[in-house]
């Protein structure tokens, strides 16, 4: 299991400012940060962790052999995932439902939000392609009844529909939902509902850790000043 107890050390206090809050340059909080003492098998084991979690079979072989980390599961449970995800991150949502269904009746069963957000991509799909008529039918007897129990799902259609309202869908306030990102979320809301259902942890430890991370550097915050690590791995 990895651990999740890294801990700070050797931050005294050396530089006050004038109102006598602890204050650091970057220079001086990256030595500190050297200080750290930072344990091999624990990064790759982190290293495997995000890349089992998030699908990535290929680089989790590599990533094995070349650093002889052992994953948590087999490897080639990760086929099924990856198939789904790059079939969802395609457009190819109907081929991912297909794959969904024959992993298991009681994924697609016991998840039906999740199913009902599936088609809605369908739809974003088939808006992207332009047949008024495919459209119209698809989005009246697949999700129309099934978005009006749940106001979530329903305002989430409604988003969607608003598209046909443009001609140019670029002007469109939900135009986003057009793009490769919206695909990616989709995808990504799978991956962790079947990883749910396989009893896995849906969250790689690296997510853990940066919540942790930002969560301890805003309570620091408050005792003393320095340079702030942000998600793209710079300081401000």
């Amino acid at each position: 299991m990895f651990r999740r107890d890294i801990q700070l050390n050797n931050l005294n206090v050396s530089s006050l400012s004038e109102d006598q809050t602890p204050k650091y340059t970057i220079e001086q909080w990256t030595k500190k940060l050297d200080l750290i003492e930072v344990n091999q098998e624990q990064l790759n084991e982190l290293i495997m962790n995000y890349l089992v979690v998030e699908g990535f079979k290929d680089a989790a072989e590599c990533f094995q052999k070349e650093s002889g980390t052992k994953p948590a599961v087999e490897l080639s449970s990760i086929e099924n995932r990856l198939n789904i995800r790059l079939a969802i991150q395609r457009g190819e949502i109907l081929n991912g439902i297909a794959k969904i269904v024959d992993l298991s009746v009681q994924t697609s069963d016991t998840n039906k939000d999740l199913m009902v957000k599936l088609k809605q991509q369908h739809l974003i799909e088939l808006i992207r392609e332009g047949d008024l008529n495919k459209i119209l039918d698809y989005a009246q007897e697949e999700l129309a009844e099934e978005c009006a129990e749940n106001p979530e799902l329903l305002e989430e259609l409604e988003k969607i529909m608003t598209l046909l309202a443009f001609e140019d869908q670029s002007k469109c306030p939900f135009n986003q939902l057009l793009s490769f990102e919206q695909r990616q979320k989709t995808a990504s809301e799978v991956n962790a509902a079947i990883l749910t259902f396989e009893r896995q942890e849906k969250d790689a430890h690296i997510i853990t850790l940066l919540k942790m991370l930002m969560l301890t550097q805003q309570k620091l915050g408050e005792k003393l000043k320095f340079p702030k690590l942000n998600l793209a791995g710079k300081f401000s």
